[in-house]
């Protein structure tokens, strides 16, 4: 049986020194409870599957939050202060979701790479203005959410997604469309809202398994040949 503590919303302002005693924890909630600062004996809890942080505080977390070797379920990190992330979240291979998004993040960490298990990433509404070298690595990535930041551009190495099946960079500075999205076989939905773009390249027609395409609140000509071969291939363009 998993064990879980749920301490949602209870406005500790600071975790219990007895929480870092439950070692058979599968399951923290200390979500909403006004935290500031998250004591490094986190790293304790070492039998952690899934740990909620969301919706307080905090400014940082601990290295020692990579020292859970079996958080392989969830970790929320949403609606806080960071600034930035410990390098030590990359020993989280096992993670399957990781959500960073309404924080203050400049950039992610080089060794997000190492998250081989991701399946799932949210970092939107943060101030990211690009994403790692190391993004294309994340082999199992099938949903990359990017709202509300300031990024003009995907890495090359974003081509080694090939899992990946949405994409939302709705409401960042991209103003052409980023050429590694050609080679991805699986990307079904692209989210484009809110950005600077003004044309579109002749190979956007060649994705095998694009299904929808919002391109609104940009300077895109709805007219635009590309487009419509989109459209009688089944796929719901929005511009």
């Amino acid at each position: 049986m998993r064990q879980v503590l749920d301490l949602w919303r209870q406005e500790l302002g600071q975790v219990p020194e007895s929480v870092w005693q439950r070692t058979e924890l599968n399951v923290l909630i200390l979500a909403d409870n006004k935290l500031v600062t998250l004591s490094p004996r986190i790293g304790e809890l070492h039998r952690l599957s899934t740990l909620d942080l969301g919706h307080n505080r905090l400014t940082a977390v601990p290295d020692e939050l990579g020292d859970l070797p079996r958080l392989g379920d969830c970790l929320y990190l949403h609606d806080n202060q960071l600034t930035e992330l410990p390098r030590t979240l990359g020993r989280l291979t096992r993670l399957r979701y990781l959500n960073v998004g309404e924080n203050l993040l400049a950039d992610l960490p080089e060794t997000l790479g190492a998250m081989a298990g991701l399946v799932e990433l949210r970092a939107q509404h943060n101030r990211l203005t690009s994403l790692p070298d190391s993004l294309g690595r994340l082999r199992s990535l099938r949903e990359l959410w990017l709202r509300g930041n300031l990024i003009d551009h995907l890495p090359p190495s974003t081509a080694g997604l090939h899992e990946l099946r949405h994409l939302d960079l709705r409401e960042n500075a991209v103003a052409d469309l980023p050429e590694p999205l050609a080679g991805l076989p699986l990307l079904r939905q692209i989210d484009l809202r809110g950005n600077r773009l003004s044309r579109l390249p002749d190979w956007l027609a060649s994705m095998p398994s694009l299904e929808k395409l919002d391109l609104r609140w940009n300077r895109i000509d709805p007219s635009l040949p590309v487009l419509r071969e989109l459209e009688r291939q089944g796929c719901v363009v929005l511009a």
